[in-house]
C-alpha cells in the first residue's frame, strides 16, 4: 500500500528494504515480522494490514491522529469484523418475524 500511495502522490515516498541484505535497518528499526512499515521514522505498522488501518497509521504518522484515536479506530474495526463474523451463518432457515401467511 506504502507504493500505491506514493504513485498517487508526490507527497509520499516509499522504499522497499530486503532485512536480510540490509541487517542493519532490520536492526535499526526492529524488524520482528514483515512487512514493517515506518512512516517519518516516528510511527510503525508490523504485519499485514486492512486498507483501513494502514491509512490510518499514515495519518498518525503525519499527525493527523493520536496513537489513542488509531487505537480506538483498531478496537471499533474489531468489533465491526466480530459483529460481521457473528452474522456469518447460513440462512437457510425460515424466519417467522411474526407475518402471518
Amino acid at each position: 500500500m506504502a507504493h500505491a500511495l506514493a504513485v498517487a502522490s508526490d507527497q509520499v515516498q516509499a522504499a522497499m528494504v530486503e532485512s536480510v541484505e540490509f541487517p542493519h535497518l532490520a536492526n535499526k528499526y526492529r524488524v520482528q515480522g514483515v512487512p514493517k512499515t515506518v512512516i517519518n521514522e516516528t510511527t510503525f505498522q508490523e504485519g499485514a494490514a486492512p486498507e483501513p488501518l494502514f491509512l490510518a497509521r499514515v495519518l498518525q504518522g503525519i499527525g493527523a491522529m493520536t496513537e489513542q484515536e488509531v487505537e480506538e479506530f483498531i478496537d471499533q474495526l474489531r468489533q465491526a469484523h466480530d459483529h460481521d463474523h457473528d452474522h456469518d451463518h447460513d440462512h437457510d432457515h425460515d424466519h417467522d418475524h411474526g407475518h402471518q401467511h
